[in-house]
């Protein structure tokens, strides 16, 4: 069996990995504590979980209609789509723009013309150019929202430093480059980030959908929250409910997740390029997974319980053994080790016997199985704080969606730590962000039209 090749060892060091119910416990109770923070006017600015105020009251209640743009801007790429909603009917177009580093490093007014000339050039190709159509903005970077269309960049991240944004409204950079071109009418709607979006995607087709999760280059989740636990919202009379960002990638940068942290860990957060931020999310996501392993990996080798002692450049390369890696080694069934061989190939270590393929397997199991336990350890204490009888969380990102086993990890964990009485599922999103800020849209017209 394939448990008995691995080196007695190395399991004994990968159990700093692997963390307790007890300790998952507490780390529900500690996030629970900081969402209160979050949410709390009096402790807002101290807190790490910022719960962050969305100012979308309203889910879709499929009695939405028309035509509806969306902006989806994230990372290098942005995407561009055209939504049409009739009863029971979706169709949707989109088109992907690069963004030159020259822009990303450049002016925010020479960001927001590039976006607006290829608003433009969509809306000339989708025979809309003559139309006024309302639009939902993705925007996926710290954001503080002070309104449904207003939000201030908080900082640039994702290799992004133009100039002049941060601290400003980036709907009003928007709306300014598409009134300097004067040729297209867009009414900018909301502004939302990929959790919401992805939240709003899923509630379209499930009513139920109340949690909105990403796991993947990084990780955050946003819930519907009740009014009177909002400290930092001045409501709309009769609405009861509000949609709320957490941004608990933060959770533990207060040292909170201190006490499960690694040597991996460390050395991880020591050498990116936000030592002491997003401590969380360094322990979950896609951007630092596969890192992870290969901290671990190079260690086990230089000790010689590896490899035979004989690692190689690619593998003592900082960021070389790719996140991707580790889902197509876990995809590899009981007893067969082909993908495992391949990457070890791909890394120069061909020489790798049967017993460390199996070895290199299970650091791969032990990291992906603690990211979906921290991931399901938050997933379960915003269920238990919302209480709500039935729930389904809608979730988007590689992680979730290429792992082979993530979705199990998760499900199995969540249903131990929930209440008794509350059912949930899990959802996969499909087109989160980009249909979620079409749908945002379509829900803010759909008020203004009392439907």
């Amino acid at each position: 069996m394939a448990k008995d090749l691995v080196n007695f060892k190395i399991r004994e060091e990968c159990e700093v990995l692997q963390m307790s119910d007890k300790q998952i416990k507490e780390i529900m109770s500690r996030l629970h504590t900081d969402l209160k923070k979050g949410l709390c006017k009096d402790t807002h600015d101290k807190a790490t979980v910022k719960c962050w105020i969305t100012y979308i009251q309203d889910l879709p209640n499929g009695k939405e209609r028309g035509k509806f743009l969306a902006l989806d801007l994230g990372g290098t790429n942005f995407r561009v789509l055209i939504i049409n909603l009739g009863e029971n009917h979706f169709d949707m177009q989109s088109k992907i723009y690069a963004i030159p580093s020259s822009i990303m490093t450049g002016t925010g007014i020479a960001l927001f013309d590039h976006i607006a000339e290829c608003l433009a050039n969509f809306m000339k190709e989708h025979n809309v150019y003559n139309e006024r159509l309302a639009l939902g903005f993705t925007f996926s970077f710290p954001l503080r929202q002070l309104g449904l269309t207003k939000g201030i960049l908080q900082r640039w991240t994702k290799g992004f430093s133009c100039s002049g944004v941060v601290g400003e409204d980036v709907v009003q950079g928007l709306k300014d480059a598409i009134a300097r071109r004067g040729d297209v009418q867009i009414d900018i709607c909301a502004i939302l980030n990929d959790t919401t979006g992805t939240l709003m995607s899923c509630a379209w087709k499930n009513h139920n959908c109340k949690i909105g999760l990403i796991v993947g280059t990084g990780s955050n989740a946003c819930y519907v929250e009740k009014i009177e636990n909002c400290d930092l919202f001045d409501g709309v009379p009769g609405k009861k409910e509000l949609l709320i960002n957490t941004e608990w990638g933060a959770f533990g940068d207060d040292g909170a997740l201190d006490f499960v942290r690694t040597e991996f860990d460390r050395e991880v957060d020591n050498s990116s390029i936000n030592p002491g931020k997003q401590i969380q999310e360094k322990m979950i996501s896609g951007m630092y997974m596969g890192e992870l392993v290969r901290l671990a990996l190079v260690k086990f080798t230089k000790a010689g319980l590896l490899f035979g002692g004989q690692g190689s450049d690619l593998l003592f390369t900082k960021g070389c053994f790719y996140t991707k890696y580790v889902s197509e080694i876990e995809s590899d069934k009981p007893g067969d080790f082909t993908s495992c061989m391949e990457v070890l190939e791909e890394l120069g270590l061909s020489h790798a016997t049967e017993s460390d393929m199996a070895a290199v397997r299970h650091v791969c199991e032990c990291v992906s199985r603690r990211a979906a336990h921290l991931v399901s350890a938050g997933i379960a204490a915003l269920i238990n704080k919302m209480d709500e009888p039935r729930v389904t969380v809608g979730i988007d990102g590689s992680v979730y969606r290429f792992h082979p086993h993530f979705h199990t990890l998760m499900t199995e964990k969540i249903a131990t730590l929930i209440r008794p009485g509350i059912t949930f599922d899990l959802m996969l999103s499909e087109d989160g962000s980009g249909r979620g800020a079409a749908l945002v849209a379509a829900v803010a017209c759909r008020q203004q039209e009392g439907r």
